[in-house]
């Protein structure tokens, strides 16, 4: 397995991407939405291979919207900033939106130059959100998302 990285090395920044990489640093450092829910629609954990990052996702769908999203993770900065970013962006949204987001919001959300050996930790939430829907979805009721405790 790989030694963490300094969750502080970005590289070289444009002035933009220095204000991001100070976003980034903050969803790291004090993440939002974090921890379990005792009740949701479905829970979902994927793993990094490559460096051993790690999100557990939970979703609790209410009258067809997102009502309460958290997650639990350890990783780098990019990975876990990224699932802080996203439990607060799909908040509200309903199953559709959800199923409908795409790499790129992500890559918009973190706001820096993302290269190839990151992207894995990038969009590692995106993964884990995307695999809980497809599993919900494969026993999705639409009058119904199904309650689990």
């Amino acid at each position: 397995m790989q030694k963490p990285e300094n969750p502080n090395d970005f590289g070289e920044l444009t002035e933009e991407e220095d204000i991001y990489k100070e976003n980034i640093l903050d969803h790291y450092k004090h993440p939002h939405n974090t921890g379990s829910l005792k009740e949701y629609s479905f829970k979902h954990k994927e793993l990094n291979p490559l460096c051993g990052d790690t999100i557990e996702m939970f979703v609790l769908f209410e009258n067809e919207k997102v009502k309460h999203v958290s997650f639990i993770g350890h990783g780098c900065a990019i990975s876990q900033a990224s699932a802080s970013m996203l439990t607060d962006y799909i908040k509200n949204k309903d199953l559709e939106e959800v199923k409908n987001i795409k790499r790129d919001v992500i890559l918009e959300m973190l706001g820096i130059k993302i290269g190839v050996v990151r992207m894995k930790c990038a969009l590692l939430s995106l993964r884990t959100l995307s695999k809980g829907v497809d599993k919900l979805s494969g026993t999705h009721n639409k009058d119904n998302i199904g309650l689990c405790r």
